[in-house]
């Protein structure tokens, strides 16, 4: 057999995955905050970069108008009943202090408690060892080698802290912390001490009737102090547990005019970028390293204002697709939401499904009806027997309903659900319709029954 070595042309496509590339796919990705956090990055590190400084609105002033509030004001002032009435503006009690958090609480709460010295330094170590939701994790022999103590001090300590607000406070379990606060309701007797002491988890279940039986009691009994209990504070200290910082910025917003829904991208919130002109200067210069150093940041500027375009372009372009394709929705309401997906839209736009995803990853849009992460609009879809489809939320949505109708005493198992949406044409089956109860934190049917 001839072997032989010989050269062949051949031509093929290649994606190469440039850094602009790259830097342009992952702007795409990113929602309004995170784009703002980078720029604000470029901004430092590259020179070339500054901010379009907008022109702000000039206001015409009325001196007349102005002169006639400054006489009024005076009047107020000097020659009302200034005793009896307050300004609004002026009235210290419109000023609103800073919420206090569990410690501050309860550490007000012990310096107006008299007991000895050495047990208020230990009630202080207790108070600062709690946990947000106002538990104590740690061991209570590590506090009494740590704080060079007896164990009894410390439990003496442990109970003038639990005998302070918010009722479980210093609790060391969940069942403790339930004790605490039946016992300041003095409601700590018969058939609810049991159930905390011995069947959180019967509870949990549902087993109404293998308590009934076994506390010789009727199940409308048991159903009653198990009411009694859920309406206790699992976790007391979360009352005072500071609020959550982050809140949504809609990266788009839908709005209607005359019938017709428009799309505007939210970028207030985004610096508008710009080259310095200064620089350009430079490269006209002689010296070479220079001229090199501010090309290279140059084409960075301009590749990052560029990219910023383009996804402005492609999120207007896949929401504006959203909303034709949803309209009913958007007219009508939950039940009318279709069945989509990303591949649909794509094909619409031209674009690989990937670059749909991208645009619509962590972002949020405002609709005449509420704001949506844009992943809510991409729902599977179930058939029915008219061909027609209706999204999983739409299903949800029936569900939910459906329960909320349902009588407690008899409510309806998932297979019955089943059967009545299968009557309103929708095609699902009994381990769906769980799925989606369990999707909407609903129980089973044991855990909602009413006796």
């Amino acid at each position: 057999m001839r072997m032989e070595f010989d050269l062949k042309l051949q031509q093929t496509q290649k994606l190469i995955m440039t850094p602009e590339l790259k830097q342009a796919i992952e702007i795409l990705q990113l929602n309004a905050l995170e784009l703002n956090e980078l720029i604000q990055q470029e901004l430092e590190n590259n020179p070339l970069l500054e901010r379009e400084e907008v022109e702000e609105d000039i206001y015409v002033v009325d001196v007349k108008e102005l002169a006639k509030s400054i006489r009024e004001m005076e009047e107020r002032m000097y020659y009302g009943d200034s005793d009896d009435e307050e300004m609004d503006e002026f009235n210290y009690e419109n000023f609103v202090s800073a919420k206090p958090g569990l410690s501050d609480h309860l550490l007000f709460q012990l310096h107006i408690t008299p007991v000895p010295t050495r047990i208020r330094k230990i009630c202080e170590y207790i108070i600062f060892s709690l946990t947000p939701s106002g538990y104590l994790k740690e061991d209570v022999r590590e506090i009494a080698q740590m704080l060079e103590c007896t164990e009894e001090e410390i439990l003496e300590a442990l109970a003038v802290v639990q005998s302070f607000d918010p009722p479980g406070v210093g609790a060391r379990s969940l069942q403790e912390c339930l004790r605490l606060q039946l016992i300041s309701q003095g409601n700590y007797k018969g058939i609810i001490k049991e159930l905390v002491e011995k069947h959180l988890e019967d509870i949990a279940e549902g087993r109404y009737s293998y308590l009934a039986k076994l506390y010789n009691v009727s199940a409308k009994e048991v159903q009653k102090a198990v009411d009694a209990i859920k309406k206790l504070n699992p976790k007391p200290g979360s009352v005072f547990a500071p609020e959550a910082e982050g809140y949504i910025v809609p990266d788009v917003e839908v709005i209607k005019r005359d019938g017709e829904y428009l799309v505007l991208v939210n970028d207030s919130n985004i610096p508008r970028l710009r080259i310095n002109s200064y620089y350009y200067s430079i490269l006209e210069s002689s010296d070479e390293e220079a001229k090199k150093y501010i090309t290279s940041k140059l084409q960075s500027a301009m590749w990052l204002i560029k990219s910023i375009e383009s996804r402005k372009e492609t999120l207007y372009k896949v929401v504006k697709t959203i909303v034709d394709l949803q309209k009913e929705f958007l007219d009508k309401g939950i039940n009318y939401l279709k069945p989509l997906t990303q591949k649909q839209v794509a094909d619409i736009l031209g674009i690989h499904e990937s670059t749909v995803s991208r645009a619509i990853n962590g972002k949020y849009v405002q609709t005449p009806r509420g704001t949506f992460e844009l992943k809510f609009f991409f729902q599977s879809g179930l058939p029915s027997k008219n061909g027609k489809e209706f999204s999983a939320e739409t299903v949800k949505n029936l569900i939910k309903k459906l329960i909320e109708e349902e009588d407690p005493a008899n409510p309806l198992s998932d297979q019955k659900i089943a059967e009545i949406l299968r009557e309103k044409n929708i095609n699902i089956s009994r381990r769906t319709v769980a799925k989606y109860r369990e999707e909407c934190n609903i129980p089973s049917t044991l855990k909602r029954k009413r006796y």
